[in-house]
Formats: C-alpha cells, structure tokens, sequence
C-alpha cells in the first residue's frame, strides 16, 4: 500500500516530468542558458526563498512538539544560507554579482506561487503546511539527481555547483524529514484534510513548473510602471 506522499508523487507525476523537460532545466543539463534567463531567475528565487523562510516561522508557530519546531528551524537557516551557494554559481555564469540581483519587485508567477503558500500557511493545519512546501525540495532533489545521473557533470561543466547541490544530500534529508512527517500526519487526518493537502501539494508541484517558465521566458508584469522600468 501506498503511503500518502507515494500517493501524491504518484498523482504528480505528469508535472514532474513536465518540469524535467521545461527548457530552463533542460539548459542547466546542456550548460546552455540564456544570461538574462538566469539573472531573472535568481532574482525570483531569492525573494521566493524569502518567503520561504517566513512560512517555516509561520509552521514554527503552530507547531507543538520540540522535533518539528526543530525541524523548521533548521531550515530557516539552510534557506537563509544554504542556498546561496547554487546562487552564487549561477551569477557566476551570467557574469554578475549576488548582491546585484537581490530586491527586485515579484513577477506574476513568482507573486501567484508565494501567495499559495501564505495563504495556505495563515490558514491551514501543520499537515496542510508540510504538503504546500514540499513540492519545491522533492522537484529540485529529483532535478538535481536526473541531472546527476544523465548528465554526469564534471567540475567543468558551467552548472556543476548547481547540479551537485540539488543532486546530493543537501536536499535528500529535507525532502525524506518532510515526507515523513507529513505521512504521519496524514495517518490521523480526515478524509477533507487529506484532500485539501493533496491540493494545496499538487498546486504547488504546477507552481514549480511555472517557476521554472517564469524565469526561461524573463515574465513581467503586462504593463511597465516607471519605478519598475527605471531600476
């Protein structure tokens, strides 16, 4: 018998192999991305990974046992910190600095995917938290280790960092301690529960997607506003 986050790869499993061939992860394989692609993802990331942490302190909130407080802790600081290291790699192939591509406004799909998870984090249970937050380590670990195993990189290869971060073990144990605990969690969860974190998962998993398209097509908003032409 499945377990319920077997269940859900399972459901998502067209979204997944959706995103594996997007043509943004498609050129971190080939080591052929266009500049302006890359700078606009990493601005998108950052904020996206901002409020990625904010959301650990909102679960933080509604937890009450010492492991998972814990557990988010600790990725608060792995998201502060961790993260910036698959960043780093790709400013250095776009040729510009970290530093130079933090503080840029949202774009449409960026803003729709970190509004799903406050939205989600303000309003559900611990359970619903842990499903609308596990799509983006479970698609990047997949990612990274496609990558790893199809691409072989070596030291050489432009994305090297990049793909050897996502493919080893940096997102295996956050990706395995989430599973675990939302399979717990759904063992006691109602019927209702359940599909709501199905749904707030699978959201989530066509976020990725679109993450991954808002970046390779450099998406803005449909109407240029001075501030935000000017910067």
């Amino acid at each position: 018998m499945l377990t319920f986050t077997e269940q859900l790869r399972q459901e998502a499993d067209p979204i997944f192999e959706a995103i594996f061939t997007h043509p943004f992860v498609q050129g971190i394989a080939n080591g052929d991305l266009d500049k302006e692609s890359i700078i606009h993802y990493v601005k998108q990331d950052f904020e996206y990974l901002n409020a990625f942490a904010r959301i650990y302190g909102i679960a933080i909130s509604k937890c009450e046992d010492r492991n998972d407080m814990g557990m988010f802790a600790e990725q608060v600081s792995f998201v502060l910190h961790g993260e910036a290291h698959p960043h780093n790699n790709l400013c250095r192939v776009a040729g510009v600095r970290y530093e130079d591509v933090q503080g840029y406004p949202l774009a449409p799909n960026a803003s729709h995917y970190i509004r799903h998870m406050l939205t989600v984090a303000h309003e559900g249970t611990l359970g619903e938290i842990l499903a609308v937050l596990l799509p983006c380590p479970w698609t990047y670990l997949e990612i990274g280790r496609k990558l790893v195993d199809e691409v072989k990189p070596t030291p050489s290869h432009p994305f090297y960092e990049w793909i050897t971060f996502y493919g080893e073990a940096s997102m295996n144990d956050l990706t395995d301690r989430f599973r675990a605990r939302l399979d717990r969690w759904a063992e006691a969860a109602s019927e209702s529960e359940k599909e709501k974190m199905k749904q707030h998962f699978l959201t989530s998993c066509q976020l990725e997607y679109m993450f991954w398209d808002m970046a390779y097509t450099k998406q803005a908003w449909p109407v240029a506003l001075e501030e935000a032409a000017t910067r």
